[in-house]
């Protein structure tokens, strides 16, 4: 054990590891990237963040720099949770620390995932609506903030949490909540990182107005740190929409207060099949007025995919040789909202078929649910590394975006099958790559730069479900506006001066540096 690691685990209770073995498992994540750390730190308390955070940074100020990612369940697409320095795991800060149901609030550790949250809050009759998977921490959702399958109705983690606890770069310890003008100026008097930041940021966002009112009125992503928006209010200010989507650059979420909502009890499912997709709009429309908890589109090619493996789908591929899947999903009024599309089963065409949940059709579904997991873990001699996904695009220009990038799969003899949620406006394209060919990284790099660049011609955007990362910012960096991204290069210098925190991610992330680190053999993991 090198001298480094055996001082921090004299310092810390958790643990620091430096040995191989768990070195290469912390190495990879969901992404296309592998990235060996020096570290990787297990703190069981936020004073054991504190104490490793003070400790880079004070290395940093003597010009010695241990590069930091914050890693919850290793979920991360785009290669955020990586570092060829030190990794710090959340998975020990899992506990729920307060709860109050009548309130309907809950006080959690960063580390805790959707799925302990949600089935200790279902004692008293709440959840936290998601829709991403359900092993995502809280920390990851915040950091990633993503769009899920339930954001269309229910608005993604942004909606639901109250307050978050922070571990800034120097190891100090940032509570956010708002605060009116002479809160801020008092904080601002502080000799700390927190008042140099209450200090530097309103002068910062007054100098930007007229910047940051064309970013809330015209950004559609998540590149940089466009939730600067957010923070100033009628005289007020809270730094913790910052933290929503920074993917771990500007702080590490330590602790969470969360506003819980009663569970909704009764489900209800619907698939319908299309062989064009102007049909399967309509139909989209019409359910999507109706306010479901999900509805997701799918070419029916990743259905008869899955269906290679076993899957018994022949009831609901049957008529359709090519074309769409909808799948609906209602949590309110669930029966008569079926019945409303049932009615229009008579004027679908023949090719269509219309299957709405009873005793008969369940099993079906359930298969149908777990249809996409097939189709993105069957891939024969390569694998379906997510790229180009989370991306946003506007239910107007699907039509056109779909006869395009059919031009681009074409091109480069890719498999560009769609799948997404129509009400959260989110898609995502997982086409087979070689890991081990050593075109890789070439044919990778050309598929992002022209899907990116059809997306946006559509009026869409890359960052739209999920920020840039290492991977998305190979093409977001080269397209943010000079301004924009001198402003949230700015941000970033407030918060962590010594650029210590995740510095090849979002804007620091360098296109040679993430190539390099392309992973060239498939994970043994399951790909989601």
């Amino acid at each position: 054990m090198s001298k480094i690691a055996r001082y921090l685990n004299q310092l810390i209770v958790g643990n620091v590891f430096d040995a191989p073995e768990i070195l290469e498992a912390y190495s990879t994540d969901r992404s296309a990237l592998k990235i060996r750390p020096k570290f990787v730190a297990l703190p069981e308390s936020t004073d054991d963040m504190r104490k490793l955070m003070r400790f880079c940074y004070q290395l940093a100020m003597k010009d010695i720099k241990i590069p930091i990612a914050v890693r919850g369940s290793g979920l991360d697409e785009m290669g955020a949770d990586l570092s060829n320095g030190l990794v710090i795991s959340t998975e020990k800060l899992n506990h729920l620390l307060e709860s109050d149901s009548r309130e309907r609030l809950v006080r959690v550790q960063a580390g805790i995932t959707l799925k302990e949250l949600n089935t200790a809050l279902s004692v008293s009759g709440l959840t936290i609506p998601i829709g991403g998977h359900e092993m995502e921490t809280i920390g990851g959702l915040i950091s990633n903030c993503p769009s899920d399958n339930y954001s269309g109705k229910y608005g993604g983690i942004m909606n639901y949490v109250e307050r978050i606890e922070v571990v800034l770069p120097n190891g100090d310890v940032l509570q956010t909540r708002r605060y009116n003008r002479r809160s801020v100026k008092r904080k601002a008097s502080d000799k700390t990182l927190e008042g140099d930041i209450y200090r530097k940021l309103p002068k910062i966002i007054k100098i930007n107005e007229a910047l940051l009112k064309g970013i809330e009125k015209n950004n559609l992503g998540s590149a940089g740190y466009p939730t600067i928006t957010r923070a100033m209010h009628r005289g007020t200010m809270d730094l913790m929409p910052l933290f929503f989507g920074a993917e771990g650059t500007l702080g590490i979420v330590s602790e969470v207060i969360l506003r819980a909502v009663p569970i909704k009890k009764q489900y209800r499912r619907a698939v319908a099949t299309f062989e064009d997709f102007n049909v399967a709009q309509k139909f989209l429309d019409l359910a999507n007025s109706l306010k479901p908890r999900e509805l997701n589109v799918y070419d029916i090619s990743i259905i008869k995919t899955a269906e290679e493996t076993g899957k018994k789908l022949s009831e609901i591929t049957k008529k359709v040789d090519k074309g769409f899947v909808v799948f609906v999903r209602f949590d309110e009024k669930g029966n008569s909202k079926l019945r409303k599309l049932a009615s229009v089963r008579k004027v679908l065409p023949r090719s269509s078929q219309l299957i709405i949940e009873s005793p008969k059709t369940e099993k079906a579904l359930n298969e149908f649910e777990n249809s996409l997991i097939s189709f993105l873990n069957c891939a024969r001699s390569g694998e379906r590394v997510p790229l180009l996904t989370d991306f946003y695009l506007p239910a107007k220009n699907l039509t056109s975006f779909l006869s395009d990038i059919n031009i681009v799969g074409s091109s480069l003899g890719l498999d560009l099958a769609i799948f997404g949620s129509y009400s959260a406006s989110n898609y995502s394209l997982r086409p087979k790559f070689n890991l081990d060919d050593e075109n890789f990284g070439r044919i990778a790099t050309a598929f992002l730069r022209t899907g990116a660049y059809i997306i946006n011609r559509h009026g869409g955007s890359i960052t739209g479900g999920s920020p840039e990362g290492r991977i998305k910012a190979i093409v977001t960096n080269n397209e943010l506006p000079e301004a924009e991204k001198n402003l949230y290069l700015t941000i970033k210098q407030i918060f962590d001066r010594y650029d210590i925190l995740n510095p090849n991610a979002k804007l620091g992330a360098n296109m040679r540096y993430t190539i390099t680190h392309f992973r060239t053999t498939s994970s043994a993991k399951i790909m989601l």
